[in-house]
């Protein structure tokens, strides 16, 4: 291949006689694509502009998102805290419930021991009548006073205990809800991010977009001088116009399908700089663009080769042909036959087809047209 590329980096232009109708197909050609690369810069312009739309949505929902993971990790803070005072009152409770213990038994003992009267007993043994009043109103304030402390130390550890579920139920609800807003907010920003990646593609599609039309105006500039040289009689140069601008809207060398895409292994390296076609054999090959054929031969690997110069360092090959229709030096212009499909190295008939821009293979699938 540094053979080809060799041969196609020394070829020279043959300068003709200028045709006036080529040069006014080459204009409205070129206006054409002008036209395209128009609609594409605005519709590039239109998508990121609702791109950036959704970027500064993304942003304050990620910012509310992050709020919310801020205010409900404090909420689970403040409910870790309360449950550990809650967990540490229940646990001082219980430890002075063993405390108070023996205390308690040794008098529901002692209760126990005056019968099933209890404090009636009690009452019944005291001497003095005269003081039975008080003896009364102290047993039964005793009673009260032991049934009282009982109840309150129940309540009291039941009440904490039923906090302390509460607390627990509550804290399990925020650390989940708290989960749910960090996944949320981590969404938020992988979409950001999503859209900020295609917000700089697209960034750089418009200049490179702004780059093609630029190329395309000075050629239309050059067409237009042509074309006043003509009209005055004038001798000019052959019109032509650039390839980049055309990426991606070239004319399809030949109908078929695919064989070996660009990169794969192939016949003619272990890594094919082009790719091969299927077509039927003797089908017509046809130039993508116009320019000026720097090789028409055999070459070794590529069986019958035609290279065509489109200027600036921008070259077109078509190889494994049967018939060539070409001559080096010719001018062609697109859709001209330059030969026609022969047999490939591996047998079935096709065309090998390589893009060359600044003297580099590129894949020719990003420059032909979709289909």
């Amino acid at each position: 291949m540094m053979a080809v590329a060799a041969c196609a980096a020394v070829s020279t232009a043959v300068a003709q006689q200028a045709d006036p109708n080529r040069a006014e197909s080459l204009a409205r050609r070129a206006s054409d694509r002008l036209q395209a690369l128009q609609r594409e810069a605005d519709q590039l312009a239109s998508e990121e502009r609702t791109l950036l739309n959704d970027l500064r949505r993304l942003e304050i929902d990620r910012q509310i998102k992050a709020e919310s993971v801020a205010g409900l990790s404090a909420q689970s803070r403040e409910l870790t805290a309360d449950l550990a005072a809650t967990s540490a009152r229940i646990a001082d409770l219980e430890r002075q419930d063993l405390a108070e213990r023996p205390d308690v038994r040794a008098r529901f003992v002692e209760m126990y021991k005056l019968g099933q009267a209890r404090y009636l007993r009690l009452l019944l043994s005291t001497s003095d009548l005269r003081r039975i009043g008080r003896a009364s109103r102290l047993v039964a304030a005793l009673a009260q006073q032991d049934r009282d402390r009982v109840a309150t130390h129940q309540r009291t550890i039941e009440s904490l205990k039923s906090a302390r579920v509460e607390l627990e139920a509550r804290s399990r609800q925020a650390q989940t809800l708290r989960a749910e807003a960090e996944r949320a907010e981590q969404a938020a920003a992988a979409a950001a991010r999503t859209r900020t990646q295609l917000v700089a593609d697209i960034d750089r599609r418009r200049d490179l977009n702004a780059q093609l039309a630029s190329e395309l105006e000075a050629a239309q500039v050059k067409l237009q001088a042509t074309m006043r040289d003509l009209s005055a009689g004038a001798a000019a140069d052959p019109p032509s116009l650039p390839l980049r601008p055309f990426r991606g809207a070239l004319d399809w060398p030949v109908a078929g399908s695919v064989r070996s895409r660009f990169g794969a292994a192939g016949p003619a390296a272990p890594e094919s700089a082009g790719i091969e076609i299927a077509a039927a054999e003797g089908t017509a090959v046809l130039a993508i663009h116009d320019g000026v054929v720097a090789f028409a031969d055999t070459f070794a690997g590529f069986g019958n080769l035609v290279i065509v110069d489109h200027g600036a360092q921008t070259f077109s090959l078509y190889g494994d042909l049967q018939e060539m229709a070409v001559k080096r030096g010719g001018r062609v212009d697109r859709a001209q036959p330059v030969g026609t499909v022969g047999n490939a190295p591996t047998g079935p008939p096709g065309l090998y087809f390589e893009l060359r821009v600044d003297g580099r293979p590129v894949d020719p699938l990003q420059w032909l047209k979709k289909r």
